[in-house]
């Protein structure tokens, strides 16, 4: 199994944090080689056409021309001057995407971005997450929760519950909800309108723990054993709080993200979902997402849903996004390509990955996703270990997948043929179990 990222290996002892969290925001930039670098929050993704028209204005004014998608459903600015903080803020403001200051990193929250839209027949947890927005933003405590912080709310289909966030939140049925922060089997029954609520609770917790524990984790698995949030005390919590709640000991379900495509959903709609090509959409992609319904819903996934399409003219918009270089169908080569920001946006980053990794790509490299890093902090790198691993190195990139030998300093004309091999042997040891 290639070398995990120290973002996706578990932990055996609490992370000890000797810093506050740096956490990019909206209005903390971060200092890139290609200029500074702005995070914006969008809960659970959600955006309507005039904010997004908003954003791609500021990264036509201020930026790159491009807006990134990260792995929790949010948007980032890059290229950004020093000195546009000011003028970057007014923009959010008028596009409803800046709370309090005290408040703008800590709205990390995704949901299940089908929820709602199609014919599954789950809870819309939608109305949750503008509910737990609004009570994050309202709750001074909270604006000590770190950047890092998560909260994931699932409508029932066990996809966004695969993320290992902080705080869950899982719809059993339209009137109850399942909460657990660590671990599923020992979540929490309560009514579904107490549950943003019971979450806030639950955050409210974990920042009491840090406390009583001494230290600066910035999330709940970085807390010390005896600190360890249980089901029991949070229980007392919720009850204190008004809000009742039950042990309940289930398996929680496991989904995999939406596919690319149409997905079909009641009464004559369709949306359409869509992936960035690692994760980067030129402001003309994004404002002709943004212009086909009038809103959208960035995914974990560095995705895009389009809701309320009408059916009958699904295909037709989903050729046009295909046509702008969106990734429209599960067999495209860039379903399960990642990788870094790499050179030139990162001083660290040994190569150009994504420049490599567009001169990589073809339809004969198997199903097996692929993560480019330009260094061994492997920054982006997706869970699991079902995956190829292809890092820089000043001799050339080091490429390693779960059962095969790793090969070193290989350049950039070998990795196709060698990237090929990879993924379609190691798929087919898989299958083979």
């Amino acid at each position: 199994m290639p070398p995990q990222p120290p973002s996706a290996a578990s932990r055996d002892e609490p992370v000890i944090r000797d810093r506050g969290d740096a956490c990019p925001g909206a209005l903390r930039l971060h200092a890139a080689d290609d200029g500074f670098l702005a995070r914006v929050r969008v809960p659970g993704g959600m955006l309507d056409a005039d904010a997004a028209s908003l954003l791609a204005d500021a990264a036509d004014r201020l930026g790159d021309g491009h807006i990134d998608l990260t792995s929790r459903g949010n948007a980032q600015l890059r290229g950004l001057g020093a000195s546009c903080g000011g003028e970057l803020q007014s923009v959010l403001v008028r596009a409803g995407l800046l709370p309090a200051p005290t408040h703008e990193r800590v709205r990390n929250i995704v949901a299940s971005p089908l929820t709602g839209l199609d014919r599954r027949g789950l809870p819309d947890v939608a109305p949750w997450v503008a509910e737990l927005d609004r009570l994050l933003c309202a709750s001074a405590p909270a604006a000590g929760l770190s950047g890092r912080f998560l909260f994931a709310l699932d409508d029932g289909r066990g996809d966004v519950t695969s993320l290992a966030a902080d705080v869950n939140l899982v719809a059993r049925d339209a009137d109850r909800a399942l909460l657990w922060t660590a671990d599923p089997a020992d979540a929490l029954l309560v009514a579904a309108a107490d549950a943003p609520r019971a979450a806030l609770v639950a955050a409210a917790y974990f920042l009491d723990a840090v406390r009583e524990a001494g230290t600066r984790a910035w999330r709940i698995a970085e807390l010390p054993t005896e600190q360890a949030l249980g089901s029991g005390e949070l229980g007392v919590r919720l009850a204190a709080a008004g809000i009742e709640a039950a042990l309940v000991r289930e398996d929680a379900r496991r989904s995999p993200a939406p596919e690319p495509g149409i997905v079909e959903g009641p009464h004559g709609t369709a949306a359409l979902s869509v992936l960035a090509p690692l994760g980067r959409l030129t402001t003309a992609q994004w404002r002709l997402l943004a212009g086909l319904t009038g809103r959208i819903r960035l995914t974990p996934w560095r995705g895009i849903v389009v809701p309320g399409l009408p059916a009958r003219a699904a295909a037709q918009e989903l050729a046009t996004l295909a046509e702008a270089g969106l990734v429209t169908a599960p067999d495209d080569p860039w379903r399960s390509v990642t990788a870094c920001t790499g050179r030139p946006g990162c001083a660290k980053s040994l190569a150009d990955v994504r420049a490599d990794a567009r001169a990589a790509v073809t339809r004969a490299t198997g199903p097996l996703p692929v993560h480019w890093s330009g260094c061994e902090r492997r920054c982006g790198h997706p869970r699991g270990t079902a995956w190829v691993d292809v890092v820089a190195t000043p001799t050339g990139y080091d490429l390693s997948a779960a059962g095969r030998t790793p090969r070193r300093g290989l350049q950039t004309s070998e990795l196709p043929a060698a990237l090929a091999d990879a993924r379609r042997t190691t798929s087919h040891d898989a299958a083979k179990k």
